[in-house]
C-alpha cells in the first residue's frame, strides 16, 4: 500500500472491541506502538479512541493521551453476568457520530473494530471513497463486514509489530 502523505487520515477506534479481540489471541496490544503503526502505515494524523470511563483508570487515560490518542469517553456500566462482574462502555453511537461530525476534516477513515454495528458507517464511508481501512482485531469479525474484504486488515497478524513487551523484574513478569 502506497500512502499519500498529503492525505489527512483519521482513525476511529472501538477500544473494547480491539482490546478484547487481541487478548482473545493471547497477547496484549502496545497502544504506543499501535499509534505509530497507524501513522506510518495509514498516515493517521488524529486517532480517536472510544473508551468506557472508569475513575480509577486516570493514569491509563493520561498515558494514552501522551502517546497521541484523542480520548472520547462513555460512562462505563458495571453489571453481573454468569456470576461475574463485567464492565461495559458501549461506544458505538459516539464513534459513528464523531466520524460523521469530523467527515469534512479528513480524507480517509480507518475504522478499528470487527463489530457489525459499524456496518452502515463503513458502507457510507466506502460509498464516498472515504474508507482507507477496516482494521479488525482477529479473524472472528462480523460477517456483515465481509463485503469490504478489500479494505479489511487483521491486526492479530501484526503481533510481532504491536505486542506489548513484558520485562522481567526480580523474577516476576511486569507489564
Amino acid at each position: 500500500m502506497i500512502k499519500n502523505h498529503k492525505e489527512i487520515n483519521y482513525a476511529f477506534i472501538d477500544s473494547q472491541n480491539l482490546n478484547l479481540g487481541i487478548r482473545s489471541k493471547g497477547w496484549e496490544l502496545d497502544f504506543k506502538k499501535f499509534r505509530i503503526y497507524l501513522n506510518d502505515k495509514y498516515n493517521v494524523k488524529k486517532a480517536f479512541l472510544f473508551i468506557g470511563y472508569i475513575k480509577s483508570n486516570k493514569k491509563l487515560y493520561s498515558n494514552l493521551r501522551k502517546v497521541g490518542y484523542t480520548l472520547v469517553f462513555k460512562s462505563a456500566i458495571r453489571y453481573k453476568r454468569d456470576g461475574k462482574y463485567t464492565i461495559k462502555g458501549n461506544v458505538d453511537v459516539e464513534l459513528v457520530m464523531t466520524a460523521m461530525i469530523e467527515i469534512h476534516n479528513f480524507n480517509k477513515a480507518v475504522i478499528v473494530s470487527g463489530d457489525g454495528d459499524f456496518y452502515f458507517l463503513v458502507k457510507y464511508l466506502h460509498s464516498k471513497n472515504k474508507l482507507e481501512a477496516l482494521l479488525v482485531p482477529n479473524k472472528k469479525y462480523s460477517s456483515l463486514l465481509r463485503e469490504f474484504q478489500d479494505n479489511i486488515f487483521i491486526l492479530s497478524l501484526e503481533k510481532n509489530l504491536l505486542e506489548k513487551q513484558r520485562t522481567e523484574i526480580r523474577g516476576r513478569s511486569k507489564p
